[in-house]
C-alpha cells in the first residue's frame, strides 16, 4: 500500500462513511451535510448511485464517527479540515462533491482549494444554499436564539428527529451541534471578487425553500465559468430527505452524468437552463 493509499484509508476510518468500497471508481461522489447533521442522513444515496462509483459521506468533528472532536465554529477551519481529507481521493479518479445548506458552502470552497492546487472536482452540486456573491444573504436560524425559539426555527425547516424532544441528552447535543454550525454560516464572508471556479456546477433547490429562494439559486451561475444548471423540485427546505430521496439522488446521478464526470471515453453536455 502506497502512501496514498494509506491517506485514503486513513480518511476513511477518521472521517467518512464509505458504504461499499469500489477498487477502481469510475467516479468519487463526496457528500457535505448540513448544519446539525451527519453522515448518516445520506446513505440512502448509494441505494441509487451506479455500482461503479464511491461514494464517501463526510462527518464534520463533533458527529457521526467523529462524535469525540471539538466541533469547528469557523468555515475557514472546517475547510482545512475538509481539504485533508478529500485530498487523498483526488489522484485515481474522477471526484464530484455535493452539499446542503452549511455543506453547499463547504463543497463550494473545498472545490476553489482543490482547483487551486490543480486538482478540481469533475462537478459541483450545491443545495439549499444562496451563491456567496449575494450581497445579503438569507438569514438562516440566528444561533443565538433560546433553545426553545431555536426548535421551533429549526422545526419549521423541516428535516428534523420526531421524537427529539423525549431525547433530552440528544436534544441538548444537537442544539450545541447546530450553534456552532450555524454560527460559523453567520460569519462566512466571502470575497466578492473572486475568480469563478471552471467546473460545471449545478445548485438544487425547493420551491417552498424560504432559507434558499429558487428565485435566489440562478446567482450560483456567476460562482463558475463551467456550465450551469439550475434544478429545482416541490417542497421546503429539506425537500429531498425522506420518501422523496430516492428521486432526488437519481437526478443528482443524471446532474453528473450530463457533466460528463464518470464518462472516461468522452464529456456530456451540461447547459445553462433551469428546469
Amino acid at each position: 500500500m502506497n502512501d496514498v493509499s494509506r491517506e485514503r484509508e486513513r480518511a476513511v476510518a477518521d472521517a467518512f462513511v464509505r458504504p461499499r468500497s469500489v477498487p477502481d471508481p469510475e467516479l468519487r461522489l463526496v457528500v457535505f451535510h448540513h448544519a446539525g447533521g451527519s453522515a448518516a442522513q445520506y446513505f440512502p444515496l448509494t441505494r441509487v448511485t451506479p455500482p461503479g462509483w464511491e461514494v464517501l459521506l463526510l462527518d464534520l468533528p463533533g458527529r457521526g464517527k467523529r462524535h469525540d472532536r471539538r466541533p469547528v465554529g469557523s468555515v475557514r477551519e472546517l475547510v482545512g479540515v475538509t481539504v485533508r481529507d478529500v485530498l487523498p481521493f483526488t489522484e485515481t479518479a474522477p471526484l464530484a462533491l455535493f452539499g446542503h445548506s452549511l455543506g453547499a458552502v463547504l463543497a463550494y470552497e473545498t472545490a476553489r482549494v482543490l482547483e487551486a492546487a490543480g486538482r478540481p472536482p469533475a462537478w459541483l452540486g450545491v443545495s439549499g444554499r444562496v451563491a456567496p456573491r449575494r450581497s445579503a444573504p438569507v438569514a438562516l436560524p440566528d444561533h443565538a436564539l433560546s433553545d426553545g425559539e431555536l426548535m421551533k426555527q429549526l422545526t419549521r425547516m423541516g428535516g428534523m428527529h420526531p421524537r427529539i424532544d423525549e431525547l433530552p441528552e440528544f436534544r441538548e447535543r444537537f442544539l450545541r451541534l447546530v450553534r456552532t454550525d450555524l454560527g460559523a454560516v453567520a460569519r462566512y464572508r466571502p470575497d466578492p471578487a473572486r475568480t469563478p471556479l471552471s467546473v460545471p456546477l449545478t445548485a438544487f433547490g425547493g420551491s417552498d425553500d424560504v432559507w434558499a429562494p429558487p428565485s435566489e439559486l440562478g446567482e450560483w451561475a456567476a460562482e463558475t465559468r463551467g456550465d450551469f444548471r439550475l434544478r429545482v423540485f416541490a417542497g421546503g427546505h429539506f425537500h429531498f430527505l425522506g420518501p422523496d430521496f430516492p428521486a432526488f439522488a437519481a437526478e443528482l446521478v443524471e446532474e453528473i452524468r450530463r457533466s460528463g464526470a464518470p464518462e472516461p471515453g468522452g464529456r456530456g453536455e451540461l447547459v445553462r437552463t433551469t428546469s
